[in-house]
């Protein structure tokens, strides 16, 4: 049959130099043999997650290389590796978006290969929440130099833009872009199995609510609370409109 001989090809293709390099022969040899495949789509499934698993590698792989350079404050280097962090944790957003081509009965018959799995287990993430908390220390001991610097003087104060500003933005970049991958990951389980079903690490809406109360760097969210309450003591909350009509 065609299907079969296209089969063996996708599972074993011929690898000259380029493959070779690659070591595609490994690669491919990732995921389940089409034979034994619960549904088609398990292939995507494996895939897609395997893929996510490889970009969260190379980012906590780049942040290594960031942590060095912060402390060698080598600030255009720590800002060019952020925009590369920042770009691959888009496109772990941007790929789940396959994943929502699957149907809910699909994802019940590969979610029984799953065994007591579930994504919370996920090794790349895991590493990746570690790593927060060592970005923010170097910020503090290399940019904020252990209290000679604020957040406030950064921001507000002594606002210059300079490279204390655009090191902080990045960090502020890279946590906006966790919680999005976050809450879209839990929007694909709202889509897949439904938030309020009991998942099998609990309830999806709780496990939501929890991870979305987690800012790693609070205090880059919360400059912008007091500069706006600062502003609003200043300038007042209502102002004259500028149309010359009446606010009421």
């Amino acid at each position: 049959m065609q299907k079969d001989k296209y089969y063996r090809m996708i599972e074993s293709p011929d690898m000259l130099d380029y493959g070779v390099y690659l070591q595609c022969d490994k690669l491919l040899d990732c995921q389940k043999a089409i034979k034994d495949l619960a549904t088609a789509d398990e292939m995507q499934f494996q895939i897609i997650h395997q893929v996510e698993e490889l970009w969260m590698k190379l980012i906590c792989f780049t942040l290594v290389d960031i942590l060095d350079y912060m402390e060698n404050q080598s600030h255009h280097r720590v800002i060019t590796l952020f925009s590369r962090v920042h770009k691959l944790q888009r496109m772990m957003v941007d790929q789940l978006d396959v994943l929502e081509t699957m149907s809910p009965k699909e994802y019940q018959q590969i979610r029984l290969q799953l065994g007591n799995g579930s994504g919370q287990e996920s090794p790349g993430f895991r590493m990746l929440l570690k790593m927060p908390n060592d970005l923010w220390a170097h910020f503090t001991q290399y940019y904020l130099e252990n209290g000679k610097y604020s957040i406030e003087s950064i921001y507000d104060d002594e606002y210059i833009h300079d490279h204390k500003y655009a090191v902080a933005e990045a960090l502020i970049e890279f946590d906006e872009q966790l919680q999005l991958f976050r809450w879209r990951h839990m929007f694909l389980i709202h889509r897949s199995i439904g938030l309020g079903s009991a998942s099998l690490k609990g309830r999806p809406v709780d496990l939501l609510q929890k991870g979305a109360a987690k800012r790693f760097f609070p205090e880059l969210w919360d400059i912008r609370c007091a500069m706006t309450d600062k502003w609003s003591v200043e300038y007042g909350k209502v102002r004259p409109s500028i149309s010359g009509k009446s606010n009421t």
